[in-house]
């Protein structure tokens, strides 16, 4: 006998769901081109996961597993400034147990170890790497006849998140960025500066803010307006994401879904002028999440031990930030997806 349609669409989405529930979590790595870092891929397997070790950090996946069919999507995950696969490691095996295909390529110059273009000089190259990542995953005999490439997802954070708010159609300016760091340096220093200094409240604060506020306005002479934007990506998160040099007119109403996600204890891209400002300006956006207790490292998990003293004052965990919290926000973060690139 004939079944309703609706009911072999369940049957098929639970078969799905058992096949996802009795794979591993597969780890290769392409090669980028163009002068672009290595691709990690998290991906369904059918092989066994051991412990495999990656830096400080160590997972049980199928070091170049045999691939197998999930649900078909690729969702590309940018990382931050300085930064590596790894500290995204739960979100992309999270991702991979609801049937997505991850992709995570190094980007150049702004990895944890090549920092040489850090900030716009990477901010106006991450956009494209991003893309060749696509091409190389769809290049790649293994994935490309599991994936529709026609529907990607993109997440990012801090930097990654730049890149996000600019794949999902915001334009930005260096020189908007001088300006904000004109008006509010000193709220917003490690922002407008990096991780090398902060203000102590002493005597040295009025000579660091007269150096950096020079050295911002050399670097940021540049008056030009960037965007760039893949139609084959249909859907994209944005976690404690650089914003203040964006055209917010331009984030008003994204052509394509967009989530966020703020930290509201983060010391190292304020709130009121990053992650809130796209927040309260954008119609259509859905917020993931507001973490009240969250800082800038909140989306880092693992987290990366033994962090130098500088990077640990903005990176840490505040007082009562529960990481208990994050499985829940990556289960959003797939819905998210599973909402709007699956039919």
């Amino acid at each position: 006998m004939m079944r309703h349609p609706l009911q072999a669409l369940f049957v098929a989405a639970l078969a799905i769901g058992s096949a996802m529930a009795q794979a591993s979590v597969g780890l290769s790595t392409l090669p980028g081109t163009d002068g672009d870092g290595p691709i990690t891929v998290f991906y369904p397997s059918a092989s066994a996961a051991t412990a495999i070790t990656r830096g400080p950090f160590t997972f049980r996946l199928a070091w170049q597993g045999n691939a197998m069919r999930g649900n078909g999507r690729l969702i590309v995950l940018s990382h931050g400034s300085g930064g590596s696969p790894w500290p995204q490691g739960d979100l992309a095996r999270h991702l991979v147990a609801e049937g997505f295909t991850v992709a995570m390529p190094e980007h150049a110059g702004d990895n944890f170890h090549d920092m040489g273009k850090v900030g716009p000089s990477s901010w106006k190259l991450r956009p494209i790497e991003v893309s060749r990542a696509i091409d190389a995953v769809g290049r790649d005999a293994r994935f490309a006849p599991l994936l529709d490439l026609t529907r990607v997802g993109m997440w990012g954070m801090s930097a990654g998140g730049h890149t996000a708010l600019t794949l999902a159609g915001g334009r930005w300016s260096p020189a908007r960025l001088r300006s904000h760091c004109e008006a509010h340096l000193a709220q917003d220093f490690a922002a407008c500066t990096g991780a090398a200094t902060a203000l102590r409240g002493n005597g040295w604060d009025g000579i660091k803010t007269t150096v950096a506020m020079w050295l911002i306005r050399w670097n940021l002479r540049d008056d030009q307006w960037y965007g760039y934007t893949d139609p084959r990506i249909k859907a994209v998160v944005a976690g404690v994401p650089v914003a203040a040099d964006f055209d917010l007119k331009t984030l008003t109403a994204p052509p394509i879904p967009l989530g966020l996600i703020q930290a509201e204890k983060d010391l190292w891209l304020v709130p009121q002028f990053h992650s809130g400002l796209v927040i309260a300006a954008c119609q259509n956006c859905e917020t993931l999440a507001s973490l009240p207790m969250g800082g800038h490292g909140a989306l880092l998990s693992p987290l990366p031990p033994d962090l130098p003293p500088r990077i640990e004052r903005l990176l840490a965990d505040p007082p009562g930030f529960n990481r208990a919290e994050l499985p829940a926000l990556d289960q959003r973060v797939a819905a998210f997806f599973q909402k709007h690139l699956l039919p």
